[in-house]
């Protein structure tokens, strides 16, 4: 049974991270960049990296510090308090999952340079308006020693910025996971300006050639080796999701202790209470379920589906309820775009969409129970 608390070492990083962001990202940060037009952070990702976060899942032969997955959740749990803008899901905790898989010196070399913040990745694998991997039009057709790509891939997170882009593709023998260049001939990134003000961009693959040393693993197998990332990401996600949730009902609450009514503070009122009470239930069942998926992600990761989509698809619902509780208790000032909590909304929508949504998930969920 894994142990659905944090460990003394997962609080003192919990605290080192919240300490961190709280002076280097604020929410003020995300506000700053909007208003600016800027989807994206360098500097502070560089200031992760510094902080060793980057190399969080990246083997010590590799240069990285190799935490393990339960401590990226806590980084990620931290970040989505602050809504904090960064490549970490999909460089640190995807790729470098994917990319650990192999011992040749290539994914050696490309794993320090993402320890070491030289390099950053996107995963290129939605075609269609909701998640659903195993849908894949975007063509690989042999060619030479290499392939030709052609399709598109939409919603790509950290599309436009990053410097290498993963691309699930159909051939002749099966699905391909293809590792390019993002700047490579051919391809062309179609920005999107999404509601939480993050990077994310559709990408045109039209006659992209690539060579035979772009082709991860064997053909055919794509989705095998994918799929450990993307259960990484799925749950790293889920716990940023859940720090999301934590932060909007912090909000709430203490707007309940601040705003007086009839004379009184509406904190005092049962009928807020008990809602306040539920929705602080509903956030902890989910922690313990984002921190049972990092257990089993660190000790039996080949046995962690269920365990990630239970928590994913819980962050999902917990952080929509913690959010559209925040506005409603709030009132008017909730609506307002120079209150936070629209933040919290937004971010909630599109991490809600991002590596499958509740239903996605839950239907996992059900399919793996047999019911």
């Amino acid at each position: 049974m894994a142990k659905l608390i944090q460990t003394e070492e997962e609080t003192l990083l919990a605290e080192a991270a919240h300490g961190f962001l709280s002076k280097s990202a604020p929410v003020s940060r995300l506000r700053e960049m909007r208003d600016s037009g800027k989807h994206s952070d360098p500097e502070l990702w560089q200031e992760m990296v510094a902080a060793g976060w980057a190399g969080v899942l990246v083997p010590e032969t590799a240069e990285g510090s190799d935490m393990g997955h339960a401590a990226a959740h806590v980084l990620a749990r931290e970040m989505g308090r602050n809504l904090t803008v960064s490549p970490f899901l999909s460089t640190a905790v995807m790729a470098a999952t994917l990319l650990r898989q192999f011992s040749d010196d290539s994914a050696t070399n490309k794993l320090k340079q993402i320890a070491v913040g030289g390099l950053t990745y996107a995963l290129a694998l939605d075609e269609t308006a909701k998640f659903s991997p195993d849908r894949v039009e975007l063509t690989a057709e042999s060619r030479g020693n290499g392939y030709v790509l052609n399709g598109k891939k939409r919603f790509v997170v950290d599309g436009c910025d990053a410097d290498r882009i993963l691309v699930l593709a159909k051939s002749e023998a099966g699905l391909c996971l293809f590792d390019l260049a993002n700047k490579t001939k051919g391809l062309t990134q179609s920005p999107l300006k999404m509601i939480d003000s993050r990077d994310a961009a559709d990408l045109i693959f039209d006659n992209v050639e690539v060579s035979g040393e772009a082709l991860l693993g064997e053909a055919g197998a794509g989705y095998e080796l994918l799929k450990p990332a993307l259960e990484a990401g799925q749950a790293a996600l889920a716990a940023e999701t859940t720090g999301l949730a934590e932060a909007a009902f912090s909000l709430t609450t203490n707007y309940l202790k601040e705003r007086k009514q009839f004379g009184i503070t509406i904190g005092s009122f049962q009928a807020l209470q008990h809602r306040a009470a539920h929705l602080w239930c509903e956030i902890e069942l989910t922690h313990s379920a984002v921190l049972n998926a990092g257990r089993i992600l660190d000790e039996t990761p080949d046995q962690a589906t269920l365990a990630v989509s239970v928590a994913k698809a819980r962050a999902t619902d917990t952080a929509q309820k913690s959010v559209q509780e925040g506005v409603q208790m709030h009132g008017g000032i909730g609506m307002t775009d120079e209150f936070d909590m629209g933040f919290y909304m937004k971010r909630a929508r599109v991490a809600a969409e991002w590596l499958g949504d509740y239903g996605y998930h839950a239907g996992l969920v059900a399919q793996l129970r047999g019911f």
